[in-house]
Protein backbone atom coordinates (compact mmCIF):
# COMPACT_ATOMS: atom_id res chain seq x y z
CA UNK A 1 0.00 0.00 0.00
CA UNK A 2 2.55 2.25 0.73
CA UNK A 3 4.30 1.46 -2.34
CA UNK A 4 0.97 2.35 -4.45
CA UNK A 5 0.78 6.10 -2.47
CA UNK A 6 4.33 6.77 -3.02
CA UNK A 7 3.12 6.21 -7.41
CA UNK A 8 0.46 8.28 -6.39
CA UNK A 9 2.08 11.04 -4.92
CA UNK A 10 4.75 10.99 -7.97
CA UNK A 11 2.17 11.21 -10.21
CA UNK A 12 0.84 14.39 -8.33
CA UNK A 13 4.56 15.75 -8.60
CA UNK A 14 4.42 14.92 -12.62
CA UNK A 15 1.04 17.01 -12.67
CA UNK A 16 2.80 19.89 -10.86
CA UNK A 17 5.56 19.90 -12.78
CA UNK A 18 3.22 20.01 -15.99
CA UNK A 19 1.62 23.02 -14.33
CA UNK A 20 4.83 24.57 -13.83
CA UNK A 21 5.42 24.52 -17.42
CA UNK A 22 2.61 25.76 -18.31
CA UNK A 23 3.25 28.74 -16.28
CA UNK A 24 6.53 29.48 -18.23
CA UNK A 25 4.66 28.93 -21.19
CA UNK A 26 2.26 31.75 -20.33
CA UNK A 27 5.16 33.96 -19.17
CA UNK A 28 6.49 33.93 -22.48
CA UNK A 29 3.20 35.10 -24.47
CA UNK A 30 3.45 37.55 -21.63
CA UNK A 31 6.45 39.01 -22.48
CA UNK A 32 5.66 38.83 -26.64
CA UNK A 33 2.48 41.22 -26.26
CA UNK A 34 2.43 44.02 -27.41
CA UNK A 35 1.63 47.06 -25.40
CA UNK A 36 -1.14 49.50 -25.54
CA UNK A 37 -0.13 52.67 -27.83
CA UNK A 38 0.81 55.95 -25.30
CA UNK A 39 -1.64 58.26 -26.25
CA UNK A 40 -0.91 62.16 -27.11
CA UNK A 41 -2.92 63.48 -24.41
CA UNK A 42 -2.34 61.22 -21.34
CA UNK A 43 -4.84 61.95 -18.33
CA UNK A 44 -3.97 63.47 -15.57
CA UNK A 45 -3.00 60.77 -12.74
CA UNK A 46 -3.60 60.62 -8.64
CA UNK A 47 -1.12 57.93 -7.25
CA UNK A 48 -1.78 56.86 -4.05
CA UNK A 49 0.32 55.62 -1.86
CA UNK A 50 -0.51 54.39 1.88
CA UNK A 51 2.47 54.55 4.11
CA UNK A 52 2.85 52.63 7.45
CA UNK A 53 6.21 52.92 9.03
CA UNK A 54 9.87 53.25 7.68
CA UNK A 55 10.36 50.20 5.64
CA UNK A 56 12.92 47.89 4.53
CA UNK A 57 13.70 49.58 1.10
CA UNK A 58 10.87 52.17 1.41
CA UNK A 59 13.10 54.79 0.09
CA UNK A 60 13.96 53.34 -3.06
CA UNK A 61 10.39 52.21 -3.50
CA UNK A 62 9.29 55.39 -3.33
CA UNK A 63 11.63 57.18 -5.64
CA UNK A 64 10.74 54.83 -8.53
CA UNK A 65 7.29 56.47 -8.48
CA UNK A 66 8.93 59.82 -8.50
CA UNK A 67 11.15 59.12 -11.64
CA UNK A 68 8.08 58.29 -14.20
CA UNK A 69 8.52 60.08 -17.03
CA UNK A 70 4.54 60.83 -16.68
CA UNK A 71 2.90 64.86 -17.04
CA UNK A 72 0.62 66.21 -14.37
CA UNK A 73 1.28 63.28 -12.03
CA UNK A 74 0.04 64.08 -7.93
CA UNK A 75 2.17 61.51 -5.50
CA UNK A 76 -0.14 61.28 -2.66
CA UNK A 77 0.92 60.14 0.66
CA UNK A 78 -0.93 58.91 3.44
CA UNK A 79 -0.12 58.10 7.37
CA UNK A 80 -2.33 57.48 10.53
CA UNK A 81 0.32 59.88 12.73
CA UNK A 82 2.70 62.78 12.54
CA UNK A 83 5.30 60.55 14.32
CA UNK A 84 5.23 58.27 11.89
CA UNK A 85 8.75 57.85 10.66
CA UNK A 86 7.42 57.42 6.99
CA UNK A 87 7.20 60.90 6.94
CA UNK A 88 10.92 61.38 7.14
CA UNK A 89 11.73 59.19 3.87
CA UNK A 90 8.95 61.22 2.28
CA UNK A 91 10.81 64.56 3.26
CA UNK A 92 13.79 63.14 2.06
CA UNK A 93 11.83 62.28 -1.59
CA UNK A 94 10.51 65.81 -1.94
CA UNK A 95 14.37 67.10 -1.29
CA UNK A 96 15.41 64.79 -3.93
CA UNK A 97 12.79 65.47 -6.60
CA UNK A 98 11.60 68.94 -5.94
CA UNK A 99 9.67 68.86 -9.35
CA UNK A 100 7.36 66.29 -8.50
CA UNK A 101 4.00 67.06 -6.59
CA UNK A 102 3.70 65.29 -3.76
CA UNK A 103 1.11 66.15 -0.93
CA UNK A 104 0.50 63.92 2.64
CA UNK A 105 -2.02 63.50 3.93
CA UNK A 106 -2.26 62.79 8.24
CA UNK A 107 -5.28 61.27 9.49
CA UNK A 108 -5.24 58.91 12.40
CA UNK A 109 -9.55 58.31 11.90
CA UNK A 110 -10.42 54.59 11.57
CA UNK A 111 -13.42 52.75 9.33
CA UNK A 112 -12.41 49.54 9.55
CA UNK A 113 -10.57 46.31 9.95
CA UNK A 114 -8.70 46.70 7.22
CA UNK A 115 -6.19 49.65 7.64
CA UNK A 116 -4.90 50.16 3.91
CA UNK A 117 -8.41 50.72 3.27
CA UNK A 118 -8.60 53.05 6.14
CA UNK A 119 -5.90 55.09 5.12
CA UNK A 120 -6.70 54.97 1.16
CA UNK A 121 -10.57 56.53 2.17
CA UNK A 122 -8.64 59.66 4.40
CA UNK A 123 -6.55 60.35 1.52
CA UNK A 124 -8.92 60.33 -1.80
CA UNK A 125 -10.61 63.97 -1.18
CA UNK A 126 -7.00 65.04 -1.11
CA UNK A 127 -6.50 63.34 -4.98
CA UNK A 128 -7.26 66.21 -7.53
CA UNK A 129 -7.56 63.79 -10.44
CA UNK A 130 -10.19 61.27 -11.51
CA UNK A 131 -7.72 58.58 -12.71
CA UNK A 132 -6.43 56.88 -9.16
CA UNK A 133 -3.62 54.20 -9.52
CA UNK A 134 -3.11 53.00 -6.12
CA UNK A 135 -0.05 50.80 -5.43
CA UNK A 136 1.47 49.63 -1.89
CA UNK A 137 4.35 51.35 -0.16
CA UNK A 138 6.70 48.35 -1.34
CA UNK A 139 6.39 48.15 -4.93
CA UNK A 140 8.95 49.12 -6.95
CA UNK A 141 8.33 49.92 -10.85
CA UNK A 142 9.95 50.74 -14.01
CA UNK A 143 9.83 54.63 -15.24
CA UNK A 144 7.49 53.62 -17.99
CA UNK A 145 5.37 52.08 -15.14
CA UNK A 146 2.50 55.00 -15.20
CA UNK A 147 2.07 55.17 -19.17
CA UNK A 148 1.67 51.38 -19.66
CA UNK A 149 -1.14 51.28 -16.75
CA UNK A 150 -3.03 54.49 -17.88
CA UNK A 151 -2.82 53.35 -21.22
CA UNK A 152 -4.51 49.91 -20.30
CA UNK A 153 -7.02 51.88 -18.65
CA UNK A 154 -8.27 53.25 -21.98
CA UNK A 155 -8.48 49.66 -23.81
CA UNK A 156 -12.56 49.35 -24.47
CA UNK A 157 -14.72 47.62 -21.62
CA UNK A 158 -11.54 48.26 -19.20
CA UNK A 159 -12.49 48.87 -15.68
CA UNK A 160 -9.90 48.04 -13.38
CA UNK A 161 -5.82 47.77 -14.48
CA UNK A 162 -3.76 45.41 -12.20
CA UNK A 163 -0.23 44.31 -12.40
CA UNK A 164 2.10 41.23 -11.84
CA UNK A 165 4.59 41.68 -9.40
CA UNK A 166 8.21 40.01 -8.57
CA UNK A 167 9.89 39.37 -5.17
CA UNK A 168 12.51 41.48 -4.20
CA UNK A 169 14.80 40.47 -1.03
CA UNK A 170 15.24 43.39 1.36
CA UNK A 171 19.22 41.17 1.72
CA UNK A 172 20.90 38.41 1.73
CA UNK A 173 18.75 36.54 4.28
CA UNK A 174 17.73 32.73 3.98
CA UNK A 175 14.11 33.88 4.60
CA UNK A 176 14.29 36.82 2.11
CA UNK A 177 15.43 34.52 -0.57
CA UNK A 178 12.69 31.76 0.12
CA UNK A 179 10.45 34.46 0.36
CA UNK A 180 11.01 36.32 -2.80
CA UNK A 181 11.39 32.93 -5.08
CA UNK A 182 7.63 32.10 -3.76
CA UNK A 183 6.30 35.46 -5.38
CA UNK A 184 8.63 35.30 -8.56
CA UNK A 185 8.40 31.60 -9.43
CA UNK A 186 5.17 30.63 -7.71
CA UNK A 187 2.91 33.22 -7.60
CA UNK A 188 3.86 35.18 -10.45
CA UNK A 189 3.85 32.39 -13.17
CA UNK A 190 0.27 30.83 -11.27
CA UNK A 191 -1.25 34.07 -11.83
CA UNK A 192 -0.15 34.11 -15.43
CA UNK A 193 -1.42 30.79 -15.90
CA UNK A 194 -4.90 31.37 -14.33
CA UNK A 195 -5.35 34.60 -16.56
CA UNK A 196 -4.75 31.78 -19.54
CA UNK A 197 -7.75 29.87 -18.14
CA UNK A 198 -10.20 32.90 -17.74
CA UNK A 199 -9.63 34.73 -14.02
CA UNK A 200 -9.84 37.72 -14.02
CA UNK A 201 -8.45 38.44 -10.39
CA UNK A 202 -6.97 41.84 -8.98
CA UNK A 203 -3.54 41.99 -7.73
CA UNK A 204 -3.03 44.33 -4.97
CA UNK A 205 0.27 46.00 -5.43
CA UNK A 206 -1.25 48.42 -8.27
CA UNK A 207 -5.40 48.76 -8.26
CA UNK A 208 -5.52 51.47 -11.41
CA UNK A 209 -9.36 52.84 -11.92
CA UNK A 210 -11.41 56.15 -12.51
CA UNK A 211 -13.32 57.95 -9.82
CA UNK A 212 -16.48 57.23 -11.68
CA UNK A 213 -15.88 53.39 -11.66
CA UNK A 214 -14.89 53.43 -7.60
CA UNK A 215 -17.96 55.19 -7.22
CA UNK A 216 -20.53 53.15 -9.07
CA UNK A 217 -18.77 49.92 -6.62
CA UNK A 218 -20.03 52.10 -3.48
CA UNK A 219 -16.70 53.55 -3.52
CA UNK A 220 -13.57 52.22 -0.78
CA UNK A 221 -15.96 51.83 1.47
CA UNK A 222 -17.52 48.61 0.09
CA UNK A 223 -13.83 47.34 0.85
CA UNK A 224 -12.43 48.75 4.11
CA UNK A 225 -14.10 45.41 5.90
CA UNK A 226 -12.14 42.57 3.91
CA UNK A 227 -8.42 41.27 3.99
CA UNK A 228 -8.98 40.70 1.03
CA UNK A 229 -9.48 44.09 -0.84
CA UNK A 230 -8.13 43.60 -3.94
CA UNK A 231 -9.47 40.34 -4.63
CA UNK A 232 -13.08 41.90 -3.64
CA UNK A 233 -12.52 44.88 -5.62
CA UNK A 234 -11.61 42.91 -9.11
CA UNK A 235 -15.52 40.63 -8.68
CA UNK A 236 -17.41 44.23 -7.97
CA UNK A 237 -15.82 46.27 -11.09
CA UNK A 238 -16.54 43.08 -13.02
CA UNK A 239 -20.59 42.81 -11.66
CA UNK A 240 -20.52 46.73 -13.30
CA UNK A 241 -19.37 44.36 -16.76
CA UNK A 242 -16.22 45.71 -17.11
CA UNK A 243 -13.04 43.92 -17.24
CA UNK A 244 -9.96 43.55 -14.91
CA UNK A 245 -6.76 44.20 -17.34
CA UNK A 246 -3.19 43.11 -16.63
CA UNK A 247 -0.62 45.39 -17.77
CA UNK A 248 1.81 44.62 -19.45
CA UNK A 249 4.53 45.48 -17.34
CA UNK A 250 5.82 43.82 -14.02
CA UNK A 251 6.75 45.45 -10.81
CA UNK A 252 8.58 44.49 -7.76
CA UNK A 253 7.11 43.72 -4.15
CA UNK A 254 9.91 44.40 -1.27
CA UNK A 255 10.39 41.37 0.84
CA UNK A 256 11.49 42.63 3.98
CA UNK A 257 11.55 39.23 6.75
CA UNK A 258 14.88 38.56 7.70
CA UNK A 259 13.97 35.68 9.68
CA UNK A 260 12.02 32.69 8.97
CA UNK A 261 8.77 33.14 11.83
CA UNK A 262 8.20 36.30 10.39
CA UNK A 263 8.11 34.75 7.07
CA UNK A 264 5.90 32.19 7.60
CA UNK A 265 3.59 34.29 9.69
CA UNK A 266 3.28 36.45 6.23
CA UNK A 267 2.68 33.78 4.07
CA UNK A 268 0.18 32.15 6.74
CA UNK A 269 -1.85 35.47 6.25
CA UNK A 270 -1.69 34.94 2.50
CA UNK A 271 -2.73 31.35 2.56
CA UNK A 272 -6.12 31.94 5.28
CA UNK A 273 -6.82 35.57 3.09
CA UNK A 274 -6.80 33.62 -0.33
CA UNK A 275 -8.76 30.31 1.65
CA UNK A 276 -11.35 32.53 2.44
CA UNK A 277 -11.72 33.44 -0.91
CA UNK A 278 -11.58 30.87 -3.65
CA UNK A 279 -11.20 27.40 -1.48
CA UNK A 280 -11.16 25.08 -4.08
CA UNK A 281 -8.51 26.95 -5.66
CA UNK A 282 -6.24 26.88 -2.88
CA UNK A 283 -6.97 23.77 -2.20
CA UNK A 284 -5.89 22.63 -5.35
CA UNK A 285 -2.70 24.88 -5.15
CA UNK A 286 -0.94 21.97 -3.31
CA UNK A 287 -0.19 20.61 -6.80
CA UNK A 288 2.26 23.07 -7.60
CA UNK A 289 5.19 22.12 -5.22
CA UNK A 290 6.11 18.89 -7.41
CA UNK A 291 9.63 18.46 -5.18
CA UNK A 292 7.06 17.45 -1.84
CA UNK A 293 5.47 15.32 -3.27
CA UNK A 294 8.34 13.47 -4.15
CA UNK A 295 9.85 14.19 -1.48
CA UNK A 296 7.08 12.37 0.20
CA UNK A 297 7.25 9.73 -2.15
CA UNK A 298 10.90 8.72 -1.27
CA UNK A 299 9.69 8.63 2.07
CA UNK A 300 6.65 5.95 1.46
CA UNK A 301 8.58 4.32 -0.63
CA UNK A 302 11.31 3.76 1.66
CA UNK A 303 13.96 5.29 -0.10
CA UNK A 304 14.04 3.14 -3.02
CA UNK A 305 16.35 4.15 -5.86
CA UNK A 306 13.25 4.66 -8.64
CA UNK A 307 11.92 7.54 -5.52
CA UNK A 308 15.64 9.08 -5.30
CA UNK A 309 15.66 9.84 -9.16
CA UNK A 310 12.19 11.39 -8.92
CA UNK A 311 13.42 14.06 -6.53
CA UNK A 312 16.44 14.17 -8.57
CA UNK A 313 14.74 14.64 -12.12
CA UNK A 314 11.67 16.72 -10.16
CA UNK A 315 14.68 19.06 -8.80
CA UNK A 316 16.06 19.53 -11.94
CA UNK A 317 13.23 20.42 -13.98
CA UNK A 318 11.94 23.09 -11.43
CA UNK A 319 15.30 24.53 -11.14
CA UNK A 320 15.39 24.60 -15.12
CA UNK A 321 11.91 26.31 -15.34
CA UNK A 322 12.93 28.87 -12.62
CA UNK A 323 15.63 29.87 -14.65
CA UNK A 324 13.68 30.29 -17.70
CA UNK A 325 11.45 32.40 -15.92
CA UNK A 326 14.31 34.70 -14.50
CA UNK A 327 15.92 34.72 -18.31
CA UNK A 328 12.47 35.67 -19.38
CA UNK A 329 11.55 38.54 -16.32
CA UNK A 330 14.86 39.83 -17.12
CA UNK A 331 14.26 41.86 -13.52
CA UNK A 332 17.34 40.33 -11.53
CA UNK A 333 19.53 42.03 -13.82
CA UNK A 334 18.51 45.26 -13.14
CA UNK A 335 18.19 45.41 -9.90
CA UNK A 336 14.36 44.38 -9.55
CA UNK A 337 13.86 40.66 -8.23
CA UNK A 338 16.91 37.72 -7.29
CA UNK A 339 17.41 34.97 -9.02
CA UNK A 340 15.79 31.65 -8.10
CA UNK A 341 17.40 29.61 -5.20
CA UNK A 342 18.25 26.50 -7.21
CA UNK A 343 19.41 24.55 -3.52
CA UNK A 344 16.54 26.36 -1.67
CA UNK A 345 13.69 24.86 -4.29
CA UNK A 346 12.72 21.51 -1.68
CA UNK A 347 12.80 23.98 1.18
CA UNK A 348 11.06 26.64 -0.27
CA UNK A 349 8.10 23.64 -1.36
CA UNK A 350 8.22 22.31 2.05
CA UNK A 351 7.50 25.09 3.87
CA UNK A 352 5.00 25.77 1.24
CA UNK A 353 3.08 23.15 2.42
CA UNK A 354 3.12 23.04 5.65
CA UNK A 355 1.94 26.71 5.56
CA UNK A 356 -1.11 25.26 2.91
CA UNK A 357 -1.87 22.43 5.80
CA UNK A 358 -1.46 25.40 8.70
CA UNK A 359 -4.19 28.12 7.13
CA UNK A 360 -6.94 25.32 8.18
CA UNK A 361 -6.53 25.77 11.22
CA UNK A 362 -8.11 29.21 12.00
CA UNK A 363 -9.06 32.40 9.90
CA UNK A 364 -6.28 34.63 12.38
CA UNK A 365 -4.04 36.69 10.36
CA UNK A 366 -1.31 38.71 11.58
CA UNK A 367 -0.66 42.23 9.89
CA UNK A 368 1.14 45.10 11.14
CA UNK A 369 0.44 44.20 15.04
CA UNK A 370 -3.00 43.87 14.61
CA UNK A 371 -4.98 40.45 14.64
CA UNK A 372 -7.87 40.21 12.33
CA UNK A 373 -10.10 37.67 10.56
CA UNK A 374 -10.08 36.24 7.18
CA UNK A 375 -13.93 36.14 6.14
CA UNK A 376 -15.14 35.16 3.61
CA UNK A 377 -16.34 37.31 0.25
CA UNK A 378 -19.91 38.59 0.81
CA UNK A 379 -21.88 36.54 -1.65
CA UNK A 380 -23.46 39.86 -3.42
CA UNK A 381 -19.87 40.27 -5.06
CA UNK A 382 -19.79 37.24 -6.68
CA UNK A 383 -19.65 37.24 -10.37
CA UNK A 384 -20.16 35.00 -12.96
CA UNK A 385 -18.48 36.18 -16.16
CA UNK A 386 -15.42 33.52 -15.47
CA UNK A 387 -15.78 30.24 -14.16
CA UNK A 388 -14.05 28.81 -11.26
CA UNK A 389 -10.94 26.81 -12.22
CA UNK A 390 -8.86 24.87 -10.35
CA UNK A 391 -5.59 27.28 -10.90
CA UNK A 392 -2.97 27.29 -8.20
CA UNK A 393 -1.57 30.29 -6.90
CA UNK A 394 -4.74 32.13 -8.88
CA UNK A 395 -5.54 34.17 -6.65
CA UNK A 396 -4.03 37.79 -5.32
CA UNK A 397 -1.60 37.36 -2.89
CA UNK A 398 -2.71 39.96 -0.31
CA UNK A 399 0.10 42.27 0.63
Amino acid sequence: MLHWLAYAATGLAAIGLGQAAAGYVALRRFAARSRPPIPSSRPPVSLLKPLYGDEALLEAALASNCVQDYPNLQILFGVKSADDPALAVVDRLRARFPQCDIAVVINPAEHGDNRKIGNLINMLPAAKHDVLVIADSDVHVAPDYLDIVVASLGLPGVGLVTTLYAGLPSGTSLAGRLGATAITHGFLPGALLARELGRQDCLGATMALRRATLHAIGGLEALVDHLGDDQLLGRLVQRLGLHVHLAATVTATTVPETDLPSLLRHELRWARTILSFVPVEFAASALQYPIAWTLLAFALSGGAPWAIAAVALTWLGRAAIARGLDARLGLAQCGLASPAPIWLLPLRDLLSIAVLVASYAGDRVEWRGNTLHATPMPDDAATTSHPKLPAPKAAPQPR
